[in-house]
């Protein structure tokens, strides 16, 4: 039987590989009378015979998923409350403070009662989700082999291009799971508005650029605030505010950034958390070269730093004039915000608090997570540097002391954390190293136009000459590593699949035991029971598996 329209996506995770199917329909009659689950059981096995596996269709969970967040933050104020008031019984033996108790009693109990109905309702909604209608247009499809699901991931599954879509498949605790029952008009518009939404952050955010540009041109300072002429006529007045003062307040400004790309590419429709951090992690890196760099760069409005970067003919001679003008800002600013970047991230401070804040509602028998790195926060401030790095080295060489001392801190505490503080919560293979090449690769082009607009002003004809040829050279080298690299970072290659296959039959045995977890782990986590009151197990289990 084939479907009137599908999309589907594929994955390499695991002991055996997994196929992530993305399904939806452009004609709602006939949805009603598909069954997804029987449609790509039907399809697989027969295209794949010897390697399909099995499947398991998305639900739609949005509204469990709401319900179960309702539970959670009311079974955390039912246990902060009962905590103090055990703690106060302790500390007072009840006395006058019982007719406190007795409200903080009924509090108790009417917060109980909602749970419990709360939970009857996820009970419910969770016996719904079972039934066919709930089916999303979505499913993961598993494979025996590993080689299996990469042939069905390359491979065009049907004539029509546009019936089945495949992708790689995110390994169990990489999925996220809220876009996995969205419709593709939901998720192309959300796409659409996350752009736009980011485009105006990215121009909002110039109002502290420019309040920092302020702060560095005292000639500017005075002008617009006269009263302040004989504070600025301090020498040690005048480094604090020209120096460190600007870099502590685009610091502070750009502690937004992370948090807010992070929440934006949440909504962008991805399916993996690791998508959504390799989004949000670009998101910053050309947020921050564009409003800390350019911006601080080139000083005016919006529409005359457009016209400069624009302005081809001019760009090396405007680079260069520009950028050897603010080495006095960047180089504090690597001494303010790399340094105590990095000698936060030792002492772990922000954790460390909210931790005393979070400790008088927690109990010593909760389960302790252990934290992860933020990649799309920490990445682009290490790639920033680094580009201060290769534009300034020549222009400006006191900055490079600055920047060694970063980088051995860098180096230094991140292996600490890596080891001893960090859990990855997903395997990315790799994936952010082609971010970090084409990073690289733009700060090396940015510096060559800069030395050949340096050389140029300088009169320095011959370097000039010999230095424009770089950048051709330095595209064409990335060229080449994108076509014989990047693969490695896309795909895996036939002989490691076949390699691991044939090491995987060797012990059938867990190979079958793997097998039969693949549905459990590639369930929904809003599908499960939950255990929040103090229900009877017949209550807590769903009503129908």
């Amino acid at each position: 039987m084939c479907l009137p329209y599908q999309m589907s996506t594929v994955a390499l995770t695991g002991c055996g590989s997994i196929f992530l199917l993305y399904i939806w329909y452009l004609d709602s009659l006939a949805f009603n009378f598909i069954i997804i689950s029987e449609s790509v059981d039907s399809f697989f096995r027969e295209l794949y015979p010897s390697t399909y596996l099995s499947h398991v269709v998305i639900r739609r969970t949005n509204k469990i998923q709401t319900l179960l967040s309702k539970s959670k933050n009311l079974y955390k104020r039912i246990r902060q409350l009962r905590s103090n008031s055990t703690q106060q019984n302790y500390n007072h033996g009840g006395g006058i403070l019982g007719l406190f108790g007795s409200k903080k009693d009924d509090l108790i109990d009417h917060y109980g009662k909602k749970l419990e109905d709360i939970e009857q309702n996820v009970r419910l909604r969770q016996a719904e989700a079972s039934l066919i209608a709930e089916e999303a247009r979505a499913a993961f499809v598993f494979f025996k082999s590993r080689y299996g699901a990469a042939s069905a991931f390359h491979l065009q599954p049907s004539i029509n291009p546009t019936q089945w879509i495949t992708e790689p498949a995110p390994a169990p605790k990489d999925v996220y799971w809220p876009f996995f029952s969205e419709s593709f008009m939901k998720q192309w518009v959300s796409k659409l508005v996350v752009i736009v939404v980011c485009i105006l952050f990215t121009i909002s955010f110039l109002i502290p650029v420019v309040l920092v540009q302020g702060l560095t041109n005292l000639k500017q300072l005075e002008i617009l605030f006269p009263f302040l002429a004989s504070i600025l006529s301090i020498k040690f007045v005048t480094q604090i505010i020209t120096g460190y003062l600007p870099s502590l307040i685009l610091q502070m400004s750009l502690k937004l950034v992370p948090p807010v790309m992070g929440f934006l590419s949440s909504i962008q429709g991805y399916i993996s958390h690791s998508d959504i951090e390799m989004s949000a992690s670009k998101k910053v890196i050309w947020f921050t070269v564009w409003n800390v760099f350019f911006a601080t760069v080139f000083s005016g409005s919006i529409l005359h730093q457009l016209y400069v970067i624009l302005d081809l003919r001019e760009i090396t001679s405007n680079l260069a004039v520009a950028v050897p003008a603010q080495a006095s800002f960047f180089i504090p600013y690597v001494a303010t915000t790399g340094w105590t970047n990095v000698l936060s991230e030792l002492f772990q401070i922000l954790p460390f608090i909210s931790s005393l804040i979070k400790r008088p509602f927690t109990k010593q028998e909760d389960e302790f997570e252990a934290p992860s790195l933020a990649y799309h926060r920490d990445v682009p401030r290490i790639l920033f540097f680094g580009l201060l790095g290769i534009t300034y080295f020549f222009l400006a060489p006191l900055i490079i002391p600055f920047l060694l001392v970063y980088l051995c801190l860098a180096y230094i505490i991140y292996r600490n954390q890596f080891i001893n503080v960090y859990t990855p919560k997903y395997e990315t293979a790799g994936r952010f190293w082609p971010i970090v090449h084409d990073s690289m690769i733009f700060s090396l082009v940015l510096m060559q136009l800069i030395a050949v607009g340096s050389f140029a002003l300088k009169k320095l004809s011959p370097a000039s000459t010999w230095t424009l040829p770089l950048p051709v050279f330095t595209l064409l080298f990335n060229y080449y590593c994108r076509r014989r690299f990047l693969p490695i970072f896309t795909a895996y290659s036939a002989e490691s699949l076949v390699k691991k296959d044939r090491e995987d039959e060797k012990d059938p045995a867990a190979m079958n035991e793997f097998y039969n977890q693949l549905l459990i782990v590639y369930k929904d986590p809003a599908l499960f029971p939950i255990h929040h009151s103090s229900s009877t197990d017949s209550l807590v289990s769903p009503l129908l598996s």
